[in-house]
């Protein structure tokens, strides 16, 4: 699929992509979606996702249960 510049995807019939502006490689998005719907770049999410994995290791768990008291 392609884009050009002020042209727009819809997805899901509620999250629009539009092209805002590109500019050699690099290509600037805007996102419209409803507030429900976490939006993060892709690096973010890995790095939530990694956060998420550590703290329900057993490491996490020991110290939840510490800080709960049991």
């Amino acid at each position: 699929m392609s884009r050009k510049k002020a042209e727009a995807i819809v997805i899901n019939n509620n999250i629009e992509v539009t092209i805002l502006e590109v500019k050699g490689d690099q290509v600037k998005i805007g996102i419209n979606a409803p507030k429900d719907v976490p939006v993060y770049r892709k690096e973010v999410y890995l790095q939530i996702q990694e956060a998420n994995r550590e703290a329900v290791s057993a490491d996490g768990m020991e110290a939840l249960q510490n800080f709960l008291g049991k």
